[in-house]
């Protein structure tokens, strides 16, 4: 990876939470796929059983590390699909089989958009769907009590995502499995595990679920590559048709290239994950530590006993977000205030709000992301410059 921009300072990426950069083995596996391999895997001539054997050996790969079987994973567009096609799919099947009813989704109050405007979206265009959403506490962590009081006979759907895309936060998914086993027994789960999967084995730290959610580019895949886990049984509604492909459940012509890049990328943080987390963690303690120590007024979003390795989220009294990302980016620091709308403005934390903490505090916050990519060079230069950017933006 270039760590020098054209004409600009060294490159200090620790933005890995939003995007990965790609992995050398994804691209040399991609490549073939891109260029000589290019037949429609739907067809019959070599080109496409070419292109159809390399899909399915993918798919294998994917099953093989969710602990799914090959038939139960459907290859999407990356985690937005597969989110939504986990909510509409449920509710639109749920619907039909018992129409007039009430059919609940329950959410936890940090979901990502992909998830919480899916839920919302589902609930104003399907006859009878209700969304819940269930609070956390100040790290984060789902309120297990008020997740009971919610789970209910008329509960189609329980979604809560693995870890927190922005301070990290891993949720206890043994237990919301079992509570919605014993309290909503017919309720489908399904969790966004696209933050969670470069740190954590995406099948023992969710145990049960009937729906998982993963994108390629968290890991160092491409962007425009996904998978969801459909457990055999689930029942689901196709949000594309006219194709047939992935059993019907989502029509159009594969991304070979894609799914090849995400299986690539699924089996090299899986083949890292105890050193690297182990690594990237210490260097984000290094960073948290170092900044904490450093800048004054700064408070840690999350305890860290809860969060993510590469996950490092702070909030500096005194200085507006926006500011201090376009400060540190002249420097060659890239970093993330929060979530971004499809202009590129910065919206106010829902997460932040739903752990309780102040608007004026969280509109100081700011997510360093470690990765793959990360070395000690990149701490120490954050050390060295975030310091002085955020006392130049209090002064």
């Amino acid at each position: 990876m270039d760590r020098r921009t054209p004409g600009g300072p060294p490159l200090t990426y620790l933005d890995h939470a939003a995007s990965a950069p790609m992995r050398d083995e994804v691209v040399e596996a991609m490549a073939p796929f891109a260029a000589r391999v290019f037949g429609h895997p739907s067809g019959h001539h070599r080109q496409a059983r070419a292109a159809r054997q390399a899909l399915e050996d993918a798919r294998d790969r994917v099953a093989e590390l969710l602990e799914a079987a090959p038939r139960e994973v459907v290859f999407t567009c990356g985690g937005t699909e597969a989110d939504n096609l986990a909510v509409f799919g449920v509710l639109g099947a749920a619907v039909q089989r018992r129409p007039g009813d009430a059919t609940v989704v329950v959410s936890s109050s940090v979901e990502h958009a992909a998830v919480l405007e899916a839920c919302r979206a589902a609930s104003a265009r399907l006859h009878g769907v209700v969304h819940q959403r269930v609070g956390v506490d100040s790290h984060g962590v789902l309120d297990l009590s008020r997740l009971a009081q919610s789970l209910d006979d008329d509960v189609a759907l329980v979604t809560v995502m693995l870890a927190n895309n922005e301070v990290g936060t891993v949720q206890p998914l043994g237990d919301v499995v079992a509570l919605t086993r014993s309290l909503a027994p017919q309720a489908v789960v399904h969790t966004d595990a696209v933050q969670a999967a470069p740190w954590l084995d995406v099948a023992r730290a969710a145990p049960g679920v009937d729906l998982v959610s993963v994108s390629a580019h968290k890991l160092g895949g491409p962007k425009g590559a996904g998978a969801l886990v459909v457990r055999e049984g689930t029942e689901l509604e196709a949000l594309f048709v006219g194709g047939g492909q992935e059993r019907e459940r989502r029509a159009g012509t594969h991304d070979v290239a894609g799914a090849v890049g995400l299986a690539t990328a699924l089996a090299a943080v899986a083949r890292e994950r105890e050193s690297e987390s182990a690594r990237v963690g210490a260097l984000r303690d290094q960073l948290a530590d170092g900044l904490l120590h450093a800048v004054p007024a700064v408070t840690e979003a999350a305890d860290r006993k809860f969060v993510l390795p590469g996950h490092c989220h702070l909030c500096f009294a005194g200085v507006d977000r926006e500011e201090l990302v376009v400060l540190l980016d002249e420097a060659g620091i890239c970093v993330s205030g929060g979530a971004a709308c499809a202009s590129g403005a910065l919206e106010p934390s829902h997460v932040l709000a739903a752990m309780g903490v102040p608007a004026p505090i969280a509109s100081g916050s700011i997510r360093f992301s470690l990765g793959h990519t990360t070395t000690a060079d990149d701490v120490e230069r954050a050390l060295a410059v975030v310091p002085e950017a955020v006392a130049r933006l209090r002064g």
